[in-house]
């Protein structure tokens, strides 16, 4: 078993570091490859006859006539954790029915609304606190829809469903959008995201922002 891990050169991409979490989670051994998105090496026919979506992140596994390659994070999460399902392995998904629905709504959510927020406050206000102005009218309805949704579902500073699951990685980096740039956000949801960025997995992304 083997596995490669394509994301961006920056390593700003939220949905990268979904997969890299996950991975990481489910104690799967795998080496990390990056594509540099600014000189468009994602269209470059050695990435992109493989990754046929062209984006990152994309998940190989195996080698040769074995190999299969998929891009979209919901996706390589949910193949993973089927792939590699408790007890042997961490749950990324709550077991519960009805609550891993809900993980996989948070998730698909987040992937495709709140574009103003997405936009005006881009993952490298984040990771390497870029100046941004403040939200403009459009991207403050889209903050106090997404406070509004995340206050519905956050109960506590810790998980969402009880315990850990890969919703709580994806919410938390989206909530960080206006948490770590000084947007007004309840407590709860600060120390949500305190807490969540503290895990292991996903402290160990973040330290490949750091010199050396």
């Amino acid at each position: 078993m083997s596995f490669e891990l394509y994301a961006d050169s920056l390593f700003t991409s939220p949905y990268a570091l979904s997969v890299f979490v996950a991975l990481t989670e489910k104690g799967l051994p795998f080496s990390l490859k990056t594509v540099d998105l600014g000189s468009g090496e994602q269209k470059q026919a050695a990435f992109a006859d493989r990754a046929l979506t062209a984006r990152v992140p994309a998940l190989v596994e195996g080698e040769g006539h074995e190999q299969f390659v998929l891009t979209e994070s919901s996706a390589i999460t949910e193949y993973l954790d089927e792939s590699f399902p408790p007890p042997e392995y961490i749950a990324l998904y709550p077991q519960e029915r009805r609550q891993r629905a809900l993980a996989r709504q948070i998730q698909a959510w987040v992937r495709s609304d709140l574009v103003p927020v997405r936009v005006e406050r881009d993952t490298e206000t984040v990771f390497f606190k870029k100046p941004c102005a403040p939200l403009s009218e459009t991207a403050q309805a889209a903050a106090a829809k997404l406070v509004h949704v995340a206050e519905r579902f956050v109960q506590g500073p810790q998980h969402l469903f009880g315990d850990w699951s890969i919703a709580d990685t994806d919410l938390a980096i989206m909530l960080s959008r206006l948490v770590r740039n000084g947007d007004e956000v309840p407590a709860k949801l600060r120390e949500y995201v305190d807490f969540q960025w503290q895990r292991p997995s996903v402290q160990a992304w973040l330290a490949r922002h750091q010199p050396g």
